[in-house]
This record gives C-alpha cells, sequence and structure tokens, in this order.
C-alpha cells in the first residue's frame, strides 16, 4: 500500500483552518466536538459490541450521550440547545422504532457485505442485524441534530427580533424556513448514500438486472430503508421542534 498520513494529515489542517476561520470559537468547540465523537465511537461503541452487548442499545446509547456533549459543548447551556436536543433525541426514537419495524418486514440478514460475513469469527456472540440497525441511528443523528438546531435558532431569532410574535406565528414562520432545509437535507442523505454505492451500483448496471430486483437485494434493500427511515425523523424533528421552541419563548398565544 502507499503511505497516505501526510496528505491526510494536511487536509484535516485545511479544514480545521476553514472551520475556525468561519466560526470562530464555535468551530474551534466543533472540532473538540468531533474528536470526543470518534473517541465515543472507537472506545465505546466498538469494544461494547465486540463484547456482546446489544448493538442497539450500545448505539442509542452512544448517540444520545453523543448529542448531548456536541450539542452543549458547541452551542452552549441554553434554550436553543436544550430545545435541539429534546427535539434531536423524540425523533432519534422515532426513527428508531420505523426503522426496527422496516427492517423486521425486510428480513434483513446483516450478511449483504464482507465485513459482516468476517465479524462474527472475531465475535461469536455478535448480533449482526442489530449491528445494521444500530449503525442506522448513528447515521441518522448527524441529519437530526442540524435540522433541530436550526429550527431552534430560528425561532429563537424570530421571537429576538419581533417580540409581537405569538406562539402560532412563530410556529408557521419557523416551519416555512424549515421546509426549505428539509427538502434539501432529504435530498443530502439520498446522494450521501448513493455516492458511497457508485460502484456497487455499477455492477448491477452491468449484471443488467431490473430496477425491482437490484431493490430487492439487500445491499440495496438496506440503503433504501436507512435513507427512507432517516428522512421520515428527519421530516418529523422539523414541527416537533419548532413547535416546542416556539411554546417555550413564547407560552400565550
Amino acid at each position: 500500500d502507499r503511505d497516505r498520513l501526510g496528505s491526510l494529515w494536511w487536509l484535516i489542517a485545511l479544514f480545521a483552518i476553514t472551520v475556525i476561520c468561519l466560526a470562530r470559537v464555535r468551530g474551534v468547540l466543533a472540532l473538540l466536538a468531533m474528536v470526543v465523537t470518534v473517541v465515543v465511537l472507537v472506545k465505546f461503541v466498538a469494544p461494547s459490541v465486540l463484547d456482546g452487548n446489544d448493538p442497539v442499545l450500545v448505539c442509542v446509547v452512544a448517540a444520545a450521550a453523543i448529542a448531548f456533549f456536541s450539542l452543549y459543548f458547541t452551542h452552549g447551556f441554553n434554550l436553543m440547545t436544550t430545545v435541539a436536543l429534546a427535539g434531536t433525541l423524540i425523533a432519534l426514537g422515532l426513527t428508531l422504532d420505523i426503522s426496527w419495524v422496516f427492517f423486521e418486514a425486510a428480513q434483513f440478514s446483516g450478511f449483504a457485505s464482507e465485513e459482516a460475513f468476517i465479524l462474527p469469527f472475531l465475535a461469536e456472540t455478535l448480533d449482526v442485524r442489530g449491528l445494521l440497525l444500530g449503525g442506522t441511528i448513528i447515521a441518522a443523528l448527524g441529519a437530526l441534530d442540524d435540522v433541530t438546531v436550526t429550527q431552534a435558532a430560528t425561532v429563537l431569532e424570530l421571537r429576538a427580533r419581533n417580540s409581537e410574535l405569538s406562539t402560532k406565528q412563530l410556529t408557521v414562520s419557523g416551519l416555512k424556513v424549515g421546509r426549505e432545509h428539509i427538502a434539501s437535507t432529504v435530498n443530502t442523505l439520498l446522494l450521501a448514500y448513493a455516492g458511497s454505492s457508485i460502484p456497487l451500483l455499477l455492477l448491477f448496471a452491468v449484471s443488467d438486472q431490473s430496477l425491482g430486483a437490484v431493490a430487492n437485494s439487500e445491499l440495496i434493500g438496506v440503503e433504501i430503508v436507512r435513507t427512507l427511515c432517516g428522512s421520515i425523523g428527519l421530516v418529523a424533528a422539523l414541527p416537533l421542534t419548532t413547535s416546542l421552541a416556539a411554546l417555550l419563548v413564547r407560552p400565550q398565544s
């Protein structure tokens, strides 16, 4: 193989400089939160799952811990962060429930990838199907906190600009902004999953299979379920967070 660490360190430095120049102190805090997220995934999730613990429970605990730390550490202990955290956790729970239902309905085995066949030899008690679902929860968290923070910040900014707005007016205005955000974010999820699967899609294209046959394969089916269940959680987070923020900053109608 080749030595790529040099180029990777340069890229990391470029990324850090860009974030800090734009977001300044918030950027530094966000970078530190990223480091903590990586530590949680590597030092807690991986060892705990390999020890035989329930992957879904481990990933849910990790997701909640990451959300709690990253939101409060990056944005501070304030109303906006608390509303965003509440919206994130509620939407995450909804995403978990929906994903669980459709993972069972689709009867995914969890052995669609090469890694899934290797892992049971390293940890005999590993629940591969549970690991697949747990990974979906971790993936959904990244987009959820983006939506909830944006919505909470939007409502609080509207309230600061016009203290005469009622709860209903704040909610309606916040939702108008949120719908535009959701429309782009849902497409972002699709592109993120599709972009990582381009070589696989090319192989399916060469095999000359029908679109239905491709979608029915577990490799593609898992990504479809992940994308759609994650998108449902995102859409649900929009009214949840907006309404909660509007209610807390302007309790009277």
